[in-house]
């Protein structure tokens, strides 16, 4: 299972999106937060603004939504072209329905999990998703600190998936950089959401690159 290495522009200059894009051409991924002041007490943007850029990147794009009522904005993410969508545990009333909706729209479905959400009752759910997203930090703002205390979560929910013998990619979002993608890869995550730690270097392209090469000196399938 390859690593994957997501920057999030959540930490990227607004006003200039495809120059801030353009600027990670090497990136696997674009990660989008798309916040609504109620599930986490910020605002970001929406489905217009993943369709348009959608039109100005061929990198697949990463909508991660956190907001309340996902059953029913979800699949339209999915069908704009995203290339992953995913939802939150804590605010989905109808997680299986939506996950399959998402699927059916042709993106990979995406569940995650706030760092306080415990990974076990949420086992059963595997079979249904392309992607488990461990939060490291509390959902809401970017720059944040690593939550160390998150780690184990990240070891049992690799055991989890190995024990399934599923596909599943382990997605890591929060504080992450040079130093906590070590841990993170090492606690058996492969996809890693860096924003403050891309966009703050002077060489974002450079920064994804080295963020990978140290992702993959510790991560074993």
């Amino acid at each position: 299972m390859a690593v994957h290495i997501a920057p999030s522009i959540l930490s990227a200059d607004f006003s200039r999106l495809a120059d801030e894009i353009a600027a990670v051409a090497d990136a696997d991924l674009i990660h989008v937060d798309v916040m609504d002041n109620h599930f986490v007490p910020n605002l970001t943007l929406g489905l217009p603004v993943v369709e348009a850029l959608l039109k100005t990147t061929t990198l697949p794009v990463d909508c991660h939504l956190m907001i309340e009522d996902p059953d029913r904005w979800a699949p339209g993410y999915a069908e704009a072209g995203a290339a992953s969508v995913t939802i939150h545990v804590e605010a989905a009333s109808a997680p299986i329905r939506t996950l399959r909706e998402i699927r059916s729209a042709g993106a990979r479905a995406g569940l995650a999990l706030n760092p306080g959400t415990a990974v076990e009752p949420y086992a059963g759910l595997l079979s249904e998703i392309d992607m488990l997203l461990v939060m490291t930090v509390e959902p809401g703002f970017g720059g944040q600190r690593f939550l160390d205390v998150v780690l184990p979560k990240i070891r049992r929910a690799r055991e989890l998936i190995r024990g399934r013998d599923l596909d599943v990619w382990l997605q890591v979002d929060g504080g992450v950089n040079a130093e906590t993608i070590e841990r993170c890869a090492e606690a058996g995550a492969n996809v890693f959401v860096a924003g403050s730690a891309v966009y703050s270097a002077d060489d974002p392209g450079a920064a994804v690159r080295a963020l990978r090469e140290r992702a993959e000196s510790r991560y074993t399938a």
